[in-house]
């Protein structure tokens, strides 16, 4: 069985969504957890999860929709992630590519993520484009204000010192279709040499399909596509890659049973 440990199923119309989970569970994508970009987004990921028993959620604010409002407060953020199917907070983090939202309500929404992930006792969900120092630097001021928290850094397309010294702070690194690219061979050199124990696949589904599907829209599918470059990487089987994501998706994702 492989996880898809992040993807916006809220995203595709609701008539395709039986169909898309369909295909993923075809696939052999027997987990799914769909992600949190908006507070006012939370009771749309519910449903989703209550509705299909295969689909897990976060609940959080995108470094790209920090500045539309008053920032939820970590007990708020925190609260909304009781669900008994909320098994994560986010994403959140910092986004200097883009710079859809000014950096420094980014760096507060990501700090008020933190400390809700703290609080709620779940692992947070990390966005992180062009910001590596800014990331590593918030990341080790909140753990050095308020202790270790668990945290995954999603779709990793960042530099190897921000990997590494994740890892160092008991982070995982989660790979999507990114991995396939052509022109990503210092990402696939980093997850040749992560540890192990720390690797997860993902899609980001709608976006960033892999080869051989670049270009087209993405679906949960296609993580099988971005796991067998992983385990070609690793030099293992695939079977054994799946095996490999899977217990360490449950080990980060405590709450998913």
């Amino acid at each position: 069985m492989l996880v898809d440990s992040h993807c916006h199923l809220d995203y595709y119309v609701e008539a395709e969504i039986e169909q898309v989970i369909d295909r993923a569970r075809a696939a052999g994508v027997g987990r799914m957890v769909t992600i949190g970009v908006r507070m006012s987004q939370a009771a749309a990921v519910k449903a989703l999860v209550e509705r299909f028993p295969e689909v897990w959620g976060t609940v959080g604010i995108h470094p790209h929709n920090a500045g539309e409002g008053p920032l939820p407060t970590p007990e708020e953020i925190a609260a909304e992630a009781s669900h008994p199917r909320i098994i994560g907070i986010g994403e959140s983090g910092l986004d200097y590519f883009y710079d859809k939202a000014p950096r420094d309500a980014q760096a507060e929404n990501f700090r008020r993520h933190i400390r809700a992930a703290r609080l709620a006792g779940l692992p947070l969900c990390i966005h992180a484009r062009d910001a590596d120092a800014d990331i590593l630097g918030i990341l080790r001021d909140e753990r050095a204000a308020g202790g270790d928290f668990d945290f995954l850094l999603h779709c990793f397309s960042s530099g190897r010192d921000l990997a590494e010294r994740a890892v160092e702070m008991g982070g995982y690194v989660s790979f999507s279709g990114i991995l396939t690219f052509p022109k990503s061979q210092e990402i696939r050199h980093i997850a040749r040499d992560l540890p192990a124990d720390r690797l997860l696949v993902e899609t980001d589904a709608p976006y960033l399909a892999p080869v051989p599907f670049r270009g087209k829209r993405c679906e949960p599918a296609m993580v099988a596509h971005t796991a067998k470059v992983l385990a070609e990487v690793r030099g293992i089987e695939v079977k054994a890659l799946a095996e490999l994501t899977t217990a360490n998706f449950h080990r980060l994702f405590r709450k998913a049973a």
